[in-house]
């Protein structure tokens, strides 16, 4: 089975961009793209999905691709309705979740809110809240996140105007010179992943992503800095979190902060990988997710 995209009409009147991959007759695993993302089928995460024998559902986060902009300012927790609804849909009664850099809240609000139906979630280079005690959020990061998450905490209008200045022009970048439009976000050993494989997915998800201009990045940057709608400490589920030493995007500590704060998470903090080469090990990833959710 090819995978495929198509909309859903969600209880309030918006319409949801999801991509169903992976293995048709799998238990699901909702993924969780990063900041900006939007479904676009990668043959890495697609491929291992189906050798894990999951199904695999990815969307776009409101105002990315073709889902609709959700109206007001909203939380990373409002997200979680929306997953709901896409598993009622598609008739799941559980599933296992993995969220990737600006993804890993998302898949940790699921565990937090969704303890009945998600039975394991991965935090992957995902980043820590905003205002987490004892942690300083942005030390560590490239200046290119340090400049927009900067901008974020200004406000919606300083934010966008960024956005558009900055980082509109990037979404809007081909395969061959992304890397360079990326700069410091992308260490060597990002690069080479790029080269290896994944710039052609990064360029098409990124393309995607900006099809309605700024406004899904815009809403998810300020979900992301404001307070996430739940409580870390409260999450039951099974958890784990993958970080690497050289992420320039999401930095190691915020992996260990994670690690520290997430009862009973099991952490796997890497030397030597960054925030795009340890996407590459997702099959280990998955593995690990079957064992915690017992299946």
């Amino acid at each position: 089975m090819t995978a495929t995209t198509r909309l859903l009409a969600l209880p309030d009147g918006r319409d949801l961009e999801v991509l169903d991959g992976g293995d048709p007759d799998g238990r699901v695993l909702v993924l969780h793209g990063g900041q900006p993302s939007a479904a676009v089928r990668s043959p890495l995460l697609d491929g291992a999905a189906r050798e894990a024998g999951l199904r695999l559902l990815t969307t776009s986060r409101p105002g990315y691709g073709a889902s609709s902009p959700r109206p007001g300012a909203y939380r990373v927790r409002d997200d979680v309705d929306d997953v709901e609804a896409l598993l009622d849909d598609v008739g799941a009664e559980e599933f296992v979740t993995l969220g990737w850099s600006g993804g890993g809240p998302r898949a940790l609000a699921c565990a937090a809110l969704l303890p009945d139906r998600c039975r394991a979630a991965t935090s992957l280079a995902g980043v820590a809240p905003h205002d987490a005690a004892g942690l300083d959020w942005s030390a560590g990061m490239a200046p290119e996140n340090v400049a927009e998450f900067g901008a974020a905490e200004q406000g919606p209008e300083a934010y966008e105007s960024y956005l558009v200045a900055e980082l509109l022009p990037v979404l809007r970048t081909g395969t061959d010179d992304l890397a360079a439009a990326l700069g410091g976000l992308v260490p060597p050993v990002d690069r080479q992943a790029m080269v290896d494989g994944m710039a052609p997915w990064m360029a098409e998800t990124f393309s995607r992503a900006g099809a309605q201009g700024v406004r899904g990045m815009r809403d998810d940057g300020l979900a992301i800095v404001a307070p996430w709608g739940f409580d870390l400490a409260r999450i039951t589920v099974p958890t784990a979190v993958w970080q690497g030493t050289e992420d320039a995007m999401v930095p190691v500590a915020h992996g260990r902060w994670l690690a520290e704060h997430v009862p009973g998470t099991t952490a796997h903090l890497l030397d030597g990988e960054g925030h795009l080469s340890l996407v590459t090990r997702v099959g280990e990833m998955l593995a690990e997710l079957k064992e915690l959710a017992g299946w």
